[in-house]
């Protein structure tokens, strides 16, 4: 499939763009996963916004976080791929691209996520070996996972 990558900072984002990606966010989480926490968490102006769009419409999402704002290495969070491309693959491109620029943004560091409890078979495909207890997270099982580049 052809999608139409970009990637930005807060300061390059356009107020469509902004609203558009807080939009899906806020639906993902907040109604689809009926999850009620700080969405606008003040981490957006530091990070980088990574989305594809399709057609027009944004239909996968991740902020690449600095070190030292999340956890001492990079992260990648907001993991969004919008339900009707779930299932076609579009998830692990979304990550393969992610981890790409975030290693290419912030040097070559270990990258810190906390994922939902449920997706950890898919991320350790990733490379990813999870590093915590399972914990509730705004009423959502995560756990803390990390991915070294030096393997």
């Amino acid at each position: 499939m052809d999608y139409n990558w970009k990637l930005k900072n807060f300061d390059e984002l356009t107020n469509r763009e902004l609203y558009r990606l807080l939009k899906l966010r806020t639906e993902v989480f907040m109604l689809e996963q009926a999850c009620l926490y700080p969405e606008l968490d003040d981490k957006d102006y530091v990070c980088l916004h990574l989305w594809a769009e399709k057609d027009g419409e944004i239909v996968a999402y991740t902020r690449l976080v600095p070190p030292g704002i999340s956890y001492p290495q990079a992260s990648i969070g907001r993991v969004i791929v919008v339900k009707e491309a779930r299932g076609t693959g579009l998830s692990q491109l979304l990550m393969h691209k992610s981890i790409t620029a975030t290693l290419e943004a912030f040097g070559t560091q270990d990258i810190q996520i906390g994922a939902q409890f449920h997706l950890k078979s898919f991320y350790e495909k990733l490379g990813f070996e999870q590093n915590s207890e399972p914990y509730p997270d705004y009423g959502i099982l995560h756990i803390d996972m990390t991915k070294s580049v030096l393997k």
